[in-house]
């Protein structure tokens, strides 16, 4: 067993152990076991408590602009799972659906990597370092590619012992295109939280949109695949939703550290760039075209990139 697959499998006991930990706390099994009007309330009661500690705490000590920042990229974040909420209806889905779903995914990143990365990815980069926007940008990309190469090595096949060599093989797939996913959310709540550090509250408001809505057919596009393998539905939308959940981490460095992240925003727009093209060249297309072409996923990548592209350009 590899080293980085010893540790990730060590990361993952430890991270049950706490759920474990936390699950069998008395406060918390005194409150699982209330009626599910007073559970609810009681939970509901303890994140809002939260929030407000939090967003007191960032008002307190950065102002207002950091606080409306740091809400917009937990919206823009959130809005993942919103459209994750879809999948909890549907039944099984065929083949075909499967890798429509797949190719409409490629196409959802294609245009995302386009217009939402590689565009003000150039755009800050030019910026900072005049006619070389282009070239931080490339490097960038190259290490994204680069790190989920990586990534694609050392994934480890836990808990897939139940299923078949194929389907082994598309969670695997699909996995990796979460893990881009996520990569990418990073820089584009960073970016959001740039634009309100700087100042500029209507862009950041703006930009804050634009991603939250782009974030909804990638939520759709996480889940569907997730439960088509089998996933427990509600597993399979939080999994979405978590992915969008990385955009606030990047929008709160951004907005609290402008100085500081700002100079790193075109590389870190290449770096998940990269990672989206190697998924999509890599894994996904020739997964909706494994048993033949495939000309439901052929459509469905267009549409995706259609639909993503209409969004972006409606919104800027």
């Amino acid at each position: 067993m590899s080293l980085s697959l010893s540790f990730i499998r060590r990361c993952q006991l430890s991270l049950d152990n706490q759920l474990t930990r936390i699950v069998n706390n008395p406060s918390v099994q005194k409150i699982q076991h209330l009626p599910p009007f007073q559970r609810y309330s009681s939970w509901l009661g303890l994140f809002l408590a939260l929030q407000c500690v939090v967003f007191g705490l960032l008002y307190v000590f950065f102002g207002s602009i950091v606080v409306i920042g740091f809400l917009a990229s937990i919206l823009a974040g959130l809005a993942t799972g919103i459209g994750a909420l879809p999948a909890l209806w549907l039944k099984e889905i065929s083949t075909n659906v499967f890798n429509s779903l797949l190719g409409a995914a490629a196409g959802v990143m294609l245009a995302a990597t386009a217009f939402s990365l590689l565009v003000p990815g150039l755009h800050y980069g030019d910026l900072l370092w005049a006619g070389k926007g282009a070239y931080i940008v490339s490097v960038g990309m190259m290490i994204g590619a680069f790190f989920l190469h990586y990534a694609d090595k050392q994934l480890p096949h836990v808990h897939f012992d139940a299923l078949s060599e194929e389907n082994i093989n598309s969670l695997k797939k699909v996995w990796l295109f979460i893990i881009a996913i996520t990569i990418h959310n990073f820089p584009e709540g960073m970016s959001v939280g740039v634009s309100f550090g700087a100042g500029d509250i209507n862009n950041g408001l703006v930009l804050a949109s634009a991603i939250g809505l782009q974030n909804i057919p990638e939520g759709l596009a996480v889940a569907l695949p997730l439960v088509g393998l089998g996933y427990n539905k509600w597993k399979a939308v939080g999994i979405a939703m978590l992915t969008g959940l990385v955009e606030p981490v990047g929008g709160l460095l951004g907005v609290t550290m402008v100085n500081v992240f700002e100079p790193i925003l075109p590389i870190a727009m290449g770096f998940a760039a990269g990672a989206m093209l190697f998924v999509i060249s890599e894994e996904i297309i020739p997964q909706t075209h494994s048993q033949g072409r495939s000309r439901y996923a052929t459509f469905s990548l267009m549409t995706g990139f259609v639909v993503m592209m209409l969004l972006d350009n409606l919104l800027n």
